[in-house]
């Protein structure tokens, strides 16, 4: 029997892109018992996961490294599948007695601790994340180019979120717009006075027809609210530190009826969940709709155009022309396309 351990200990929307894995994994041998190793922060991203047996958690801040080690050991695991590359996570693995690892790329301390190999080949042709993903569980066996994410929460945890809307006594009748204008630097972003100009103009867009808008972002700057909150409109909701643990926000998005984000872990929540989105990528490879865009067919991706890229931003790409690169009314014109599709 199949013992698989799939190692992602970065951010939220990293871990997202191992769900496509855990799932054609366990179709693939379902009598294999799987687990992952992540870090602490990001586990609510797999729980209730029915094909997922097991998670270990290691907090890299912490001297948690033998600890997770003998765990990784006790379990005797056939086969660990390192999908981001860390030395850490690759000396668990070696001392913790996987018999069959496999990393990604050529690194140092991969070829020192004799671990098997895929390629992204400098991304080229570029693929989406989950995809290449899916190439360490392709090297084990696996046949497939199902890559679609998902999350899966409980009716319990449905029916919290829905008590919770009803206590801000929101208009029950109208769309809920989430709109996230954080990214913790994960992926270029606008500023806040370009989110601020967005909600004006669908304020106005929609001031007789309505709806609900939710800002979300813990990184929200208190002058940023203090100019939301003196717009004095009802239908504005600041529920950021209302949306604590992970789990909670996971859920909150669930209950959206369009969601508002760069492309940053909030934007892959709703992908897995299947929720309709507007999401903005810059154009370079690493943060490009190709690599990381959505993958239900509900959402629309937006990029920053190679003609605007190459004009605007740094050669070597590392500064973004985001911020004039997609116009707010590109994006109010989207919001709207996704406003019709809703029943």
């Amino acid at each position: 029997m199949k013992r698989i351990l799939i190692v992602r200990t970065d951010r939220v929307g990293d871990v997202i892109m191992i769900t496509p894995m855990i799932r054609e994994l366990k179709l693939k041998y379902p009598d294999s018992f799987i687990a992952t190793l992540t870090q602490k922060n990001t586990t609510d991203i797999l729980l209730n996961n029915p094909y997922l047996d097991e998670m270990i958690t290691d907090d890299l801040k912490k001297e948690t490294f033998w600890e997770v080690t003998k765990k990784i050991r006790e379990r005797k695991f056939t086969d660990g599948l390192l999908v981001m590359p860390t030395e850490r996570a690759a000396y668990q693995m070696f001392f913790g007695g996987v018999k069959n690892r496999i990393g990604v790329g050529r690194k140092i301390y991969e070829m020192m601790t004799m671990m098997k190999s895929v390629s992204r080949n400098n991304y080229v042709p570029l693929r989406h994340e989950a995809d290449y993903c899916m190439d360490l569980a392709r090297r084990i066996g696996v046949e497939t180019d199902n890559i679609s994410p998902e999350i899966f929460l409980t009716d319990d945890e449905i029916l919290l979120t829905r008590n919770f809307l009803k206590e801000l006594n929101i208009n029950s009748q109208v769309p809920n717009v989430m709109i996230h204008t954080g990214s913790k630097n994960s992926a270029p972003n606008w500023s806040e006075d370009k989110y601020f100009e967005l909600i004006q103009k669908i304020q106005k867009e929609y001031s007789e027809k309505g709806l609900n808008i939710f800002l979300t972002s813990i990184e929200m700057s208190e002058s940023f609210k203090s100019k939301i909150k003196n717009l004095n409109c009802g239908n504005i909701f600041i529920v950021a530190d209302k949306l604590y643990p992970l789990r909670k926000f996971i859920s909150f998005i669930n209950a959206m009826d369009l969601v508002v984000v760069s492309s940053t872990g909030p934007a892959h929540i709703a992908d897995a969940l299947k929720r309709k989105a507007v999401v903005m990528h810059c154009n370079r490879n690493v943060s490009s709709v190709k690599h990381w865009g959505t993958i239900n067919g509900n959402s629309i991706d937006l990029e920053v155009s190679n003609e605007f890229c190459n004009l605007h931003c740094s050669k070597d790409k590392n500064n973004c022309g985001i911020e004039n690169g997609i116009t707010i009314e590109t994006v109010l014109d989207s919001i709207k396309k996704q406003i019709l599709k809703i029943n």
